[in-house]
């Protein structure tokens, strides 16, 4: 498995503790990535891919928000194609059919990323940001313990509740 996160909030929380106590109670080995930033980097995929590959990673466990499950849906899509550039796949140049499986533990009810059949890129190069619709970006699976969302910080409880409000069908209906 690679488990993937983002910055310390995991740690400060003790969910990483918990997280890596499961993996290693049910003797599941495990590689780690972390240092996800909001808006999902090609280069941090692209770190990801070499990492997966090396170690023959057969799921990725995205533990945090949508851009730790967007850089882990990207991360399994292009270590399932070794013959494919990310980008180009991304980019709709290649046809992609095959990924490895994404599982979730989220911490942050907003994006809706943990469900959704789209993911966010961003070439921090080019200065470009590609979303990519497919069935494949939809996880194995998705765990929520809500209390993991009152340790979010103010500010980022405040654009949690921004994405919900984007996407609830009563965006824009007065309440």
């Amino acid at each position: 498995i690679l488990l993937h996160y983002g910055g310390g909030s995991i740690k400060r929380t003790g969910l990483y503790n918990e997280v890596t106590d499961s993996l290693q109670k049910a003797d599941i080995s495990f590689v780690e990535l972390g240092g996800v930033q909001p808006n999902p980097k090609l280069s941090l995929v692209k770190e990801g891919i070499e990492l997966c590959r090396s170690e023959q990673v057969e799921l990725i466990l995205a533990v945090g928000g949508g851009s730790v499950i967007d850089t882990a849906k990207a991360t399994a899509h292009g270590t399932a194609n070794p013959e494919a550039d990310i980008w180009d796949i991304w980019m709709g140049k290649v046809k992609l059919e095959k990924s490895l499986p994404v599982g979730v533990v989220l911490t942050i009810p907003a994006a809706g990323s943990e469900m959704s059949d789209s993911a966010v890129l961003t070439d921090e190069a080019a200065l470009a940001k590609r979303g990519l619709n497919t069935d494949l970006n939809r996880p194995a699976f998705a765990l929520m313990d809500p209390s993991l969302a009152a340790t979010l910080p103010a500010r980022q409880a405040a654009c949690g509740v921004t994405d919900i409000a984007k996407l609830s069908p009563f965006h824009g209906i007065p309440v």
